[in-house]
């Protein structure tokens, strides 16, 4: 009975559930952000969007170490390995928050300087000084927020991460009208009051995740293993974040060079991209917390050496979120003026964004594919792969084609987002290709045949002798 409880919990749609539900939550979250900070100026959400693909490069250097471990930890548990899962878990967590810190400090003591590396335009660096000291100053939050629940995920509990999500979400909603609007007795201090709202809720967050982090494992995980070292276990968590490091950082980096590019074409450009941003994440979250889920159980099915189960796992998740994503792309494309109104008043920043809003209908099959079967792949440990198509494809059609048409050939925001969409499929007809192959569960299967004829081998030998 314990075992059929344990193989229910890392079912695909009773993990799938609570992480939409967690990232419908935080898109909402980002959605509010916008929302409100468009009420301060476009100015304000231009200097929004431009620093959070910052934050979003910056968080790739921690989610190196939590996304190889969060793999790892459901590969061990898996092969009932729990005490090296927790083993890992603990290292995890640590080595993400140093990081964090670092990057924290950076932040907090160089914002103009940052914001100036990037060609921010020049009437809006006062913006982006109170905005990146504040709230990157606390990346520190956002590095252990990020560890705790890729740990927490991995273990099969997905619903920790989703209830804190919504704790979250409703404190930062009230907190930021506060803020903006001088509600509740608070002082109205516009972004700054932004910046403030997101710090005390991640840490309030990471209070949350840490609890359940505690007690996460059959052991409680205390004080003492603050100590904990095992240099194996964080070679191994090495082996495969690095390249799912690179291959995360290649794609928030080659967006905040996108980025970039869009601020020399002007403020309105950038304002376009930033709400377009916001209203794509609707998109693609259910397909994305089925491409999730589908990484956590596969990557459990692969610690248990249930290849097969493993290879149809992708497949499953892929077709609905195909579905989903189509259907959301049509609904958002038919409602887009309206929407887009909801954030401006610029009706040449909502002509941009109706043209892209077309586009995304073509974007999103793409993400989707990349996203369940790079997913899938990442699962099984074959993150050098994923790492090295997205050097290429990312480097030379997402953001040297995006300079080529975008900016030397003057076709602007337009063609910037078409060459995003063929980089999308590019990538996707790889891993596709990839994981039809079955390159890397074929070694496992190998193995397992290998051991059996060993087993079968000793069996004769074993009947030889007692005759």
């Amino acid at each position: 009975m314990k075992n059929r409880s344990n193989l229910d919990k890392f079912s695909l749609w009773l993990l799938a559930w609570p992480i939409f539900i967690e990232v419908f939550l935080q898109t909402l979250l980002g959605t509010v952000d916008t929302l409100m900070v468009s009420r301060i100026s476009d100015d304000a959400v231009a200097v929004v969007g431009f620093s959070n693909q910052l934050f979003n490069a910056l968080t790739t250097l921690f989610i190196t170490i939590a996304g190889g471990a969060g793999i790892l930890i459901a590969q061990k548990l898996g092969s009932k390995r729990t005490e090296d899962a927790r083993t890992i878990a603990v290292i995890a967590v640590k080595a993400s928050g140093m990081i964090g810190l670092l990057i924290s400090i950076v932040l907090y003591l160089q914002p103009h300087f940052i914001a100036r590396l990037l060609n921010l335009p020049e009437h809006l660096l006062p913006l982006s000084d109170t905005y990146i000291s504040i709230a990157g100053g606390g990346m520190v939050l956002s590095a252990l927020m990020a560890a705790l629940s890729t740990v927490i995920r991995n273990t099969g509990n997905t619903r920790g991460p989703m209830y804190t999500a919504v704790g979250i979400n409703i404190i930062h909603v009230l907190l930021n009208y506060g803020f903006i609007f001088g509600a509740f007795g608070f002082p109205q201090w516009g972004l700054t009051g932004v910046s403030i709202s997101t710090l005390v809720s991640r840490l309030l967050a990471v209070l949350l995740l840490f609890y359940m982090f505690i007690h996460s494992f059959e052991r409680k995980v205390g004080l003492a293993d603050i100590r904990l070292k095992d240099s194996k276990l964080f070679k191994e968590v090495l082996r495969i974040g690095w390249p799912l490091g690179v291959n995360m950082s290649c794609w928030v980096f080659s967006q905040l060079v996108i980025y970039t590019f869009l601020a020399t074409l002007g403020t309105k450009e950038l304002a376009a991209r930033t709400y377009m941003n916001t209203l794509e994440s609707f998109c693609f979250m259910l397909g994305y917390a089925f491409a999730l889920a589908a990484q956590i159980q596969i990557a459990h099915l692969y610690g248990a050496k249930r290849t097969k189960e493993a290879y149809k796992s992708a497949y499953k998740a892929l077709y609905v979120g195909l579905i989903v994503v189509s259907f959301n792309a049509l609904l958002l494309y038919l409602l887009g003026k309206r929407l887009l109104g909801l954030f401006t008043d610029d009706k040449e920043i909502i002509a941009m964004g109706i043209s892209l809003l077309a586009l995304n209908f073509l974007l999103q099959p793409g993400k989707m594919i990349n996203m369940a079967l790079g997913n899938a792949l990442n699962a099984v440990g074959d993150t050098r792969y994923m790492m090295v198509i997205s050097i290429a494809s990312m480097g030379i059609v997402a953001t040297g084609c995006s300079y080529l048409f975008g900016i030397h050939l003057g076709w602007g925001l337009i063609g910037i987002y078409c060459c995003m969409i063929a980089d999308e499929y590019v990538r996707g007809f790889l891993v596709f290709i990839r994981w039809r192959d079955r390159k890397v569960l074929r070694k496992i299967e190998a193995s397992q045949g290998d051991s059996l004829s060993g087993q079968q081998v000793h069996a004769v030998r074993g009947v030889r002798l007692e005759a």
